[in-house]
């Protein structure tokens, strides 16, 4: 609230050369969205979720931290075989 998604996306993009997608119709402005062309892996998704923890911290918009540290850990569970298939 009170921020640009498009000002976020521009930030991410000068600054870390990460390109995200925009929002579509009402939410166009509000939000952005993550996608990939191609291939994608762990370590391209942590890249991606790190890139835009970063660009939120430069353009100085409220969040909470910790959301990279948090998909390692799922991922490395998830790696281990420690997480149930989802349906």
């Amino acid at each position: 609230e009170g921020h640009s998604a498009d000002s976020l996306r521009e930030t991410a993009l000068e600054h870390f050369d990460i390109s995200l997608g925009t929002g579509l119709t009402k939410l166009s402005g509000k939000v952005f969205r993550i996608g990939h062309l191609g291939d994608t892996n762990d370590l391209t998704i942590l890249g991606a979720l790190a890139g835009v923890e970063m660009a939120l911290a430069l353009a100085e918009v409220p969040h909470r931290t910790g959301g990279v540290q948090a998909a390692m850990a799922y991922l490395t569970q998830a790696a281990r075989g420690g997480l149930a298939q989802a349906a």
